[in-house]
């Protein structure tokens, strides 16, 4: 092929397309070289002044029973703790429960925590009824991504489902 005054070399096709199949770009799933994974996703949208007028109207009580020590050790400041950071870390325990999917069992909101790592990375991690939970519908690899803006915090989970 050839551009302009350039020699380009012949496309190759994305790793994850079988070249066994006859037509370009087809993915087959019962080909040895195709890669498919099951995954459940969960998403959340949370109003940072719904989570500021729960500390305003519950304080202490409503801290404890939602976050862990460590969630808002995460999320203080020198102002005190910090409404948009809980509430991101709110939306991520809701987005969690929706890929988890309990039925029966009662999950507390300290089962499912978010850890901040010292990059600034988050991550989840899940503790007795959660883990419990993930491990019996088979989820594994639980990811987490945050955000917050204009008065709202907003946060997506995927886990690979075997």
């Amino acid at each position: 092929m050839r551009l302009g005054s350039v020699d380009a070399p012949p496309k190759k096709p994305p790793s994850y397309l079988c070249p066994g199949v006859p037509r370009e770009g087809a993915i087959r799933a019962d080909c040895k070289h195709a890669f498919l994974m099951a995954v459940r996703v969960g998403i959340d949208l949370v109003s940072v002044d719904s989570v500021r007028a729960s500390i305003q109207r519950h304080a202490t009580h409503y801290l404890e029973r939602i976050y862990t020590e460590r969630e808002l050790q995460d999320c203080r400041t020198p102002a005190g703790v910090d409404p948009e950071r809980l509430a991101a870390r709110f939306a991520a325990k809701e987005a969690t429960l929706k890929v988890l999917r309990p039925t029966d069992e009662a999950v507390p909101w300290h089962a499912i925590e978010v850890l901040s790592d010292p990059s600034g990375w988050v991550e989840l991690q899940l503790s007795g009824p959660a883990a419990a939970l993930a491990a019996t519908s088979g989820l594994t690899d639980f990811s987490v991504s945050l955000t917050h803006e204009g008065g709202f915090a907003s946060a997506i989970v995927v886990a690979s489902y075997h």
